[in-house]
């Protein structure tokens, strides 16, 4: 398909991201905006490449095809009811949200009504192009604009669908927070390999290391993680003692309370977004 222009409303580190992976992958600069009020923030988006880039949201978002709204939850309300004026000369560029617990039809009222909005809930390791971003669309967003959103979403990473917009709570849960969860292993881990005995540099770089090559042999490996985690356990071995201690603490039911708990807080916290 044909580039199309694309403006960001907000120039923070994931508009960063974003607008390096277009880059890295062929789009072309001149097609791209940026806005945002701070001119630092201007400064390290132009320090990718000679993207266009504004102190004024009217200008990025009359440049653009697709207007990527990358603004903090909390002021998304006013800055979309300051463009939405823009939009109601029939013109309709694709709406792409990356702000969590905004939902599709409160971005959509306050942009004027009957926008093609896609709701998109990335992680931060979209920073270093291997995020994994879900998708929702409305009504309102055809099939050429389904797949402009996700070409440009995975530019850095992997970009899938859901089918109602409330799975990106669960979304949110298991992958928007999931990096956390894994940095609380490996800090585990390393303070483990420390009272071990190892010294922290060694802990830290066998523990990094080790995570890396285990995500790298699930995602090439062609059986799931509970295969790849047997073959590794051998009966009466060292790995197999490990995992008993962690099975016997429960381990799987502590990380369902966690998720949980994530899934509910962000269902509060939209909620708590659209009241106020």
């Amino acid at each position: 398909m044909s580039a199309p222009s694309i403006a960001f409303i907000g120039g923070g580190n994931m508009a960063a991201s974003i607008i390096g992976g277009l880059l890295a992958s062929g789009f072309t600069a001149q097609s791209l905006w940026a806005s945002d009020p701070n001119p630092d923030s201007l400064a390290k988006l132009a320090a990718l490449g000679p993207v266009n880039t504004t102190a004024d949201n009217a200008e990025a978002v009359n440049a653009a095809d697709i207007v990527v709204m990358a603004v903090k939850p909390q002021i998304m309300a006013t800055v979309a009811k300051s463009i939405a004026p823009l939009l109601e000369s029939g013109r309709k560029p694709l709406i792409i949200s990356i702000a969590a617990g905004i939902t599709s039809a409160s971005l959509d009222q306050w942009l004027g009504g009957r926008q093609a909005i896609v709701r998109c809930m990335p992680n931060t390791p979209a920073l270093v192009q291997t995020g994994a971003t879900a998708l929702f669309a409305n009504n309102q967003v055809s099939d050429t604009q389904r797949q402009q959103a996700q070409q440009i979403l995975e530019a850095v990473g992997i970009a899938l669908w859901v089918d109602t917009e409330t799975e990106l709570d669960a979304v949110t849960a298991v992958s928007g927070s999931g990096p956390a969860y894994f940095f609380l292993v490996m800090e585990a881990i390393q303070a483990a390999g420390r009272e071990l005995g190892l010294s922290p540099e060694l802990a830290e770089k066998l523990t990094l290391q080790t995570a890396l090559g285990a995500a790298k042999m699930a995602i090439n490996g062609e059986v799931d993680a509970a295969e790849l985690r047997r073959r590794v356990t051998s009966p009466n071995g060292t790995t197999e003692r490990a995992i008993g201690i962690f099975e016997a603490g429960d381990l799987r039911g502590l990380f369902m309370k966690a998720l949980n708990g994530a899934k509910v807080r962000s269902e509060e916290l939209a909620k708590e977004l659209e009241e106020n």
